[in-house]
């Protein structure tokens, strides 16, 4: 076990620069992506927003092109841009409303983007006009989230205002669910609201002889729960990450769904701590007995939140009991309580923090009252990413 051990610490010293590192699981990924859309049977568009939740844009974005995605999403057009850098050609949509001033960058970008409104939709007409372009624009509904989109009554207008636009194009029609991950009758109730709406504004586009494009509804709630929501393309975001709803679906197989992402460190540093000793800043973890304790070199400000002090265990090794972190989780470091036995763990021994071996980002997020985006989200670019299976 020692010698297993001294080759798994060795290893990971050559071949890491740094011992804190996220590994994505690209083919995980790749799965992911071509089991919804065996399911759904309908087009896919992959967010890659944010980093792609933490992931990596790029390395996400070309893997999902790889599996059949057919569309991009992004929430700023710098985002859009560093796509478009990094040589992708597939169609990006941009899902929140930018500046006036950024829609030249757009043109530039060819990014299609979400209108809502008379004024937004001139501006748009005005700068493609100006830069002899055509922009694709898709209008955005709100049939209840209550964050950007016209009222399903001025749809058709609107649609056959982008229609009638010389420099633009009807590309798609969409709106967003609020509560299609929840199972409680009032948000069924209302998840069903929402869909009745969005249907009867599309058909009310199609009443005016306009082609709505692409009609698009379905987040990771509307996928796993609401085959009606399905439409032309299906938005799921977190789930193709590998983090379904918590409630059993009807129509997706959860055990076909893996997490891409696993936190990993080493071990740098160990100590012998007495019992009655306490650890790390306030004092909040006092030994119960003789123990060793292992200093890792990951913290908040890698992302690992502050929230989990005395609150998370890991896995050392290839060891299928979880240690728990001990003390305050400081800016840098943490600390894991390895027990007494000095043969069992060391030095550079790797530990895993979430995924692997260990509880996946789903259940690191339960544990802190929030959702497993965060926890992806906030793991930050001091840590290096590692792409297995590309």
């Amino acid at each position: 076990m020692v010698a297993q051990l001294k080759e798994k610490r060795d290893t990971g010293i050559i071949k890491y620069m740094r011992a804190t590192r996220a590994v994505i699981n690209v083919d995980y990924l790749q799965k992911n992506i071509e089991y919804i859309k065996t399911v759904t049977g309908a087009m896919l568009c992959m967010p890659v927003k944010a980093d792609a939740y933490g992931h990596g844009a790029l390395p996400v974005a070309r893997a999902a092109l790889a599996s059949g995605a057919d569309y991009l999403a992004v929430a700023t057009v710098g985002e859009g841009e560093e796509l478009r850098n990094g040589k992708i050609d597939a169609p990006v949509l941009l899902l929140s409303i930018p500046l006036p001033g950024e829609i030249k960058a757009i043109i530039a970008a060819n990014m299609e983007v979400f209108a809502a409104d008379e004024d937004y939709i001139d501006a748009l007409q005005n700068s493609a006009a100006a830069e002899g372009a055509t922009i694709a624009v898709h209008l955005k509904i709100d049939t209840g989230m209550g964050r950007i989109g016209c009222t399903p009554a001025q749809a058709p207008d609107l649609a056959q205002k982008i229609s009638a636009g010389k420099n633009l194009g009807l590309a798609g029609c969409a709106t967003h669910l609020a509560a299609a991950d929840s199972l409680a009758a009032e948000d069924m109730a209302y998840t069903r609201m929402q869909l009745d709406a969005f249907t009867g504004a599309v058909e009310a586009i199609k009443a005016r002889g306009i082609d709505p494009g692409i009609v698009h509804a379905a987040n990771t709630g509307g996928v796993t729960f609401y085959k009606d929501s399905w439409f032309t393309m299906v938005r799921p975001g977190i789930l193709l990450y590998g983090y379904p709803p918590a409630s059993k679906s009807p129509l997706v197989d959860y055990a076909k769904i893996r997490p891409l992402m696993e936190l990993k460190t080493n071990i740098v540093y160990v100590k012998t701590v007495k019992k009655g000793q306490s650890v790390s800043y306030g004092r909040t973890w006092t030994a119960p007995a003789d123990t060793r304790v292992g200093t890792l070199p990951v913290g908040y400000g890698d992302g690992l939140s502050r929230q989990l002090s005395n609150q998370w265990s890991v896995r050392v090794g290839d060891d299928p009991v979880l240690r728990p972190l001990v003390g305050r989780i400081c800016m840098d470091q943490c600390m894991v309580d390895l027990g007494d036995d000095e043969a069992r763990f060391g030095r550079w021994d790797e530990v895993t923090l979430f995924g692997g071996g260990a509880p996946h980002a789903g259940v690191m997020a339960g544990r802190i009252n929030t959702i497993p985006y965060e926890i992806t989200c906030n793991i930050n670019k001091r840590v290096p990413r590692v792409y297995k299976g590309v």
